[in-house]
């Protein structure tokens, strides 16, 4: 039980610094493709921030509706519903940079 426990944890501690760390490692190498400023980085470093935000917000009131148990079991689910959505996006992303360089 205390084996399963650590690994929620790990996760959730994980899935709390991914979206900054995955801006900053590929943003150098996006920016140039997507053909945008650089400053573009900063309107996404906003909108992670807002949602960083609004979710401290609200955590107060989940976690007394639904326990700190459950707050962390829904978040730690969640984190392959967004890395499958940011595939999708990747790739939407490089199928149209291809069809772009091939026209």
């Amino acid at each position: 039980m205390f084996q399963i426990l650590l690994a929620i944890i790990y996760l959730a501690f994980i899935s709390l610094g991914l979206p900054d760390s995955l801006l900053g490692a590929a943003w150098p190498t996006i920016y140039p493709e997507l053909n945008v400023p650089v400053s573009y980085a900063g309107i996404i470093s906003m909108i992670i921030a807002l949602g960083t935000v609004i979710s401290s917000l609200q955590s107060d009131r989940l976690t007394r509706s639904l326990g700190t148990g459950k707050v962390t079991a829904i978040s730690v689910a969640l984190l392959p519903i967004y890395l499958l959505i940011l595939l999708v996006l990747m790739i939407i992303t490089h199928e149209m940079l291809s069809n772009k360089k091939e026209a």
